[in-house]
């Protein structure tokens, strides 16, 4: 093993520590998913460096990229910002792990992964986005006169809704609701750096 891949197992393991710990758990507090991103990162990285010093074609590395990304973990429900967490994870274990030369451009591409996720999951971007799907006491057919009753329940200005059922026995509407929140209703960061996330399971709006 050369003194270059010593170096971006070094640079690869730093950026996964600051990517799971520094970036996610802070954040979002998710310990298990801490352990699934260091796990993935370090898994793939030995993976690749073991490929790449049995010489194995680099198109046999990439594909093992394409197979680990695709596979979806049952086991508990994950939004799609903890999917990019793992294509991050993925992505920079991979870098690290395939054999190279010349190790400043894998070090500046695993520096913009981990720039990129700090920027995209920042509390204030986006901060007024909300989701939520809603369960309403009444069966409404009308689109027009449901989204302005599902703006007025939750204070916000409505800009995607969707009807997922319209019960008319028992009389109630479950919606998928994206909306908008006023900057006078936008929570404050919490000491962690984190807001309250807008997305919540089938809660009932009374």
């Amino acid at each position: 093993m050369t003194i270059a891949s010593i170096s971006l197992i070094a640079i690869d393991l730093a950026a996964a520590l600051i990517l799971s710990l520094g970036l996610y758990y802070r954040r979002h507090r998710r310990r298990d998913l801490v352990v699934a991103f260091l796990g993935v990162n370090v898994g793939v990285m030995a993976v690749a460096t073991v490929l790449g010093t049995a010489e194995v074609a680099l198109g046999l590395g990439l594909g093992l990229f394409g197979v680990l990304s695709i596979i979806r973990l049952r086991s508990s429900e994950i939004s799609q910002r903890e999917v990019a967490y793992y294509f991050a994870a993925l992505a920079t274990g991979l870098m690290a792990g395939l054999p190279t030369a010349d190790i400043l451009p894998v070090t500046g591409l695993i520096a913009l992964i981990l720039v990129v996720m700090w920027a995209a999951d920042h509390p204030r971007l986006l901060s007024r986005s909300r989701h939520q799907v809603v369960r309403l006491d009444r069966a409404e057919a009308d689109e027009t006169a449901l989204r302005a009753l599902v703006g007025q329940r939750l204070g916000g200005e409505v800009t995607s809704l969707t009807v997922q059922e319209l019960d008319l026995v028992n009389d109630t509407t479950t919606v998928d609701v994206r909306y908008r929140i006023a900057d006078s209703d936008r929570p404050a960061p919490d000491s962690t750096g984190s807001q309250v996330d807008g997305r919540l399971a089938a809660g009932a709006v009374r």
